[in-house]
């Protein structure tokens, strides 16, 4: 079986920027892999030439065995950008049903009003709607065709709290067989936690990480003691413990970065600490992010003085 998406040794210059510099992955049919990285890192371009909307410099592309603009690969897409101007004059309705006319086999329309939470908007003019509710429709047309593949960029942007869990109720319940595949990107870190089987880290137009959620936060090697400080604890008294990289406070509970948790967990105990609800963990994606790009900074820093 082809994968779902292959980027060998794809390079994007801009002038002398290098976009995107030597990247190389396969996605595999059924995962849901969250591509992340921070601002001009290399995600929005990557993603415009996995959709054909752009050419890379050096290097190919290739969905479901086929170049992106082929009609057997367009066929099996379906695609959410973070920038879109929808058409004025035209009623939600009237855009799913053009969106629909474009694939061989299209999901019912009701069943994508109700997908995408906005059965009740299909006679409003698209253009009239909030941001939130803009996004929602988008996500209707993203999955008009019945995507093999649905590639989001940045999805939920403008959705309130509510919009967003919803967004990813559903898109759980499309994935949910096995036969589909996601490529997401988002500065949510939380929701790629919460549903990505695999991510990958770019930083500078480079993959610096790529792995499982497991493997990310082992590769950034952080780990943390938190607990609930009780009244007799002191802040000195913490941050006095040994082997303390970082703490931070909030409120009663604290947690201390650390590379050798179990001597922090023992002086604790030694020293009769009035701490209490002890927890020990790698942390969030969020922190390994932070860890491996802040890690990637060190190492371009060094290279820079030589």
């Amino acid at each position: 079986m082809s994968a779902a998406i292959s980027v060998e040794h794809v390079t994007k210059r801009f002038g002398a920027v290098h976009a995107v510099d030597d990247v190389s992955f396969e996605v595999e049919p059924g995962t849901i892999v969250a591509l992340l990285g921070p601002n001009g890192a290399g995600k929005t371009t990557l993603i415009s030439m996995i959709l054909g909307l752009s050419q890379p410099t050096h290097g190919s592309v290739r969905v479901f065995g086929h170049r992106p603009r082929d009609r057997a690969a367009r066929e099996r897409l379906g695609v959410m950008l973070q920038h879109v101007t929808l058409p004025q004059s035209v009623k939600v309705k009237e855009l799913l049903a053009w969106f629909r006319s474009f694939y061989p086999h299209p999901l019912p329309a009701e069943h994508l009003l109700q997908m995408a939470g906005i059965e009740h908007l299909a006679d409003r003019e698209a253009v009239k709607l909030s941001g939130g509710e803009q996004r929602r429709l988008q996500f209707a047309l993203a999955m008009a065709g019945d995507p093999s593949l649905l590639l989001l960029d940045e999805p939920t942007t403008g959705m309130d709290v509510e919009s967003r869990r919803a967004f990813w109720d559903s898109l759980r319940s499309f994935v949910r067989d096995g036969r589909r595949t996601l490529l997401l990107t988002t500065h949510h870190l939380e929701e790629a936690e919460s549903v990505a089987d695999r991510v990958i880290l770019l930083k500078g137009g480079r993959v610096i990480a790529d792995g499982s959620l497991a493997e990310i936060k082992r590769q950034a090697g952080n780990r943390y003691v938190s607990f609930i400080a009780g009244p007799r604890c002191t802040n000195d008294e913490i941050e006095q413990l040994p082997h303390v990289k970082r703490v931070r406070f909030s409120g009663r509970h604290v947690r201390i970065e650390t590379d050798h948790p179990d001597d922090v967990l023992r002086a604790i105990i030694l020293r009769d600490l009035d701490a209490s609800s002890f927890e020990v963990s790698q942390g969030a994606l969020e922190d390994a992010f932070v860890a491996l790009t802040e890690l990637e900074d060190r190492v371009e820093d060094r290279g820079a003085l030589r």
